[in-house]
């Protein structure tokens, strides 16, 4: 004699699958939607700790240039750690796909290429400026210097640019990136965007 299940356990064993199914789909959804706002947090908080960084460094270089030889050893380190946050940004650009908001992904890739391209020009003239050194003439001196000047003011003013995109991060991030801003003198932190 075999088991034959009424039309009531059968109803219920299919409905029990079911159930264990759909249950076992959203519990890998669900998961999956977790997984992915980690992921976008983890990449805001990266990318606000980077350009949080890059912020300070610049302010700090502008304040250093203010005093003594303005593009002297001390701006140039600044600026050269500027150029290692770059690299850094560079190694892990995909993370950015992570954050969804594409008007985010592009203002924070432009804004780093701006500022890029302004401290290698600062670093090219610098070199020029090293490497010609009394064969330029009076005339060659200044036009450099004055294309450095352009350039740094120009990193300056796109470092200052930094404070709306980490506005943009830090719901996100779930985290406040003023506190970097903090550890530097009231002075830096409050001086002109310019010269």
């Amino acid at each position: 004699m075999t088991y034959q299940p009424d039309a009531e356990t059968l109803l219920a064993v299919i409905l029990g699958a079911a159930l264990a199914t759909a249950g076992g789909f959203g519990e890998r959804q669900i998961e999956r939607l977790i997984q992915k706002r980690e992921k976008e947090r983890s990449a805001a908080l990266f990318f606000g700790e980077l350009l949080s960084a890059m912020r300070v460094r610049m302010k700090l270089a502008n304040e250093a240039r203010s005093r003594g030889d303005p593009y002297g050893p001390v701006t140039l380190r600044f600026i050269r750690s500027i150029q290692r946050e770059v690299e850094i940004y560079d190694r892990n650009r995909e993370t950015l796909l992570d954050l969804r908001s594409a008007e985010i992904r592009a203002n924070v890739s432009v804004l780093i290429a701006r500022l890029s391209f302004a401290i290698d020009g600062v670093m090219d003239v610098s070199a020029e400026l090293s490497a010609s050194g009394a064969a330029a003439s009076e005339q060659q001196r200044a036009s450099l210097a004055e294309t450095q000047k352009i350039g740094f003011d120009f990193a300056v003013e796109t470092g200052a640019e930094i404070t709306s995109l980490l506005a943009a991060l830090a719901p996100l991030a779930r985290h406040n990136f003023d506190a970097t801003e903090s550890a530097i003198p009231s002075n830096v932190r409050t001086q002109p965007a310019t010269e």
